[in-house]
C-alpha cells in the first residue's frame, strides 16, 4: 500500500511539473489579437520602461534587445509625446521605400471613435508626422468604424489619398473645419445628421489652412486611400 501511495504521489508530482512547465513556456506576450496595438503602446514605444526588452514582443528596431531585424518583428517609432505615437504600420513591410502607412495612437487605452475619452490632439499630432513624409495636398488621416476595424486600441491611419478620392469624398458632404482640434466634435454631429451610430473618419486638407473631415458609414481608409502597395 505504501508502495503504492509513493508511486501515485511521484506521478502526480512529475505531472505537476509538466503542467507548470508548460504554463511557463507560455510566452509573455501571448494575447488578443484584437490588443496587439495595446500592447505595443503599452510595453513597446518607450525604451526606458521597466524591463523593456522582455516585457516588448516587437521591441523598437533602434532598441538594444538584440531583435530580429525583420520588419514585422519589430516596431518602428516616428514619433513620441507624453500622450501620442505614431508607428509604422506593419503593411509597409515589403514594401517599396516610396510607400507609406503609418499609425498615431494615444499610448493608453482608448478603444475607437464610440469612445469618450477619444482625445482631440492625436489629429494634430498625427498631421504633424504625416506632412513630414506625404505632401499635405495627398495626406489623409482616417479612423475606421467601430465593426470595420481589426483592433481595439484607438489609431490614426497616415496615409495618401487614392487618386480622385477628393471627388468621391464629395458625396459624403464632408464638413470644413479651421483647425484639427474640432474633428471629433464635427465628426458626431455629421454621424448624427446621417443617423450612424459607428462611423468612419477621414481628414484631408482643405482651402485657407483649414480641412476637410468626412463621415462614412464604412471604412474611409479602403475606400479612398492608398492603404496597402500592390
Amino acid at each position: 500500500m505504501f508502495t503504492f501511495m509513493a508511486s501515485r504521489l511521484k506521478r502526480l508530482a512529475l505531472l505537476g511539473f509538466f503542467v507548470c512547465g508548460s504554463l511557463l513556456e507560455v510566452p509573455v506576450y501571448a494575447l488578443d489579437r484584437s490588443n496587439i496595438l495595446l500592447d505595443i503602446v503599452t510595453h513597446c514605444v518607450n525604451t526606458a520602461s521597466a524591463n523593456y526588452c522582455s516585457a516588448c514582443r516587437v521591441p523598437r528596431n533602434d532598441a538594444q534587445c538584440g531583435a530580429p531585424q525583420e520588419c514585422q518583428k519589430n516596431t518602428e517609432v516616428w514619433a513620441l509625446s507624453d500622450h501620442y505615437t505614431v508607428i509604422r504600420d506593419i503593411k509597409m513591410c515589403g514594401c517599396p521605400g516610396s510607400f507609406v502607412h503609418g499609425l498615431a495612437l494615444p499610448i493608453y487605452p482608448v478603444t475607437g471613435v464610440e469612445d469618450p475619452k477619444r482625445p482631440e490632439g492625436i489629429w494634430q499630432f498625427a498631421w504633424d508626422a504625416g506632412v513630414r513624409r506625404i505632401a499635405p495636398e495627398t495626406l489623409a488621416l482616417v479612423v475606421n468604424p467601430r465593426l470595420r476595424r481589426s483592433q481595439n486600441q484607438l489609431h490614426v491611419h497616415i496615409v495618401r489619398l487614392a487618386p480622385e478620392a477628393s471627388q468621391r469624398l464629395d458625396q459624403e458632404n464632408p464638413s470644413y473645419v479651421r483647425t484639427l482640434d474640432a474633428i471629433w466634435a464635427t465628426a458626431a454631429r455629421d454621424a448624427a445628421a446621417k443617423g450612424l451610430d459607428d462611423y468612419g473618419v477621414l481628414v484631408k486638407q482643405g482651402p485657407v489652412g483649414g480641412f476637410w473631415v468626412a463621415v462614412t458609414s464604412y471604412s474611409p481608409e479602403s475606400a479612398f486611400t492608398q492603404w496597402r502597395c500592390d
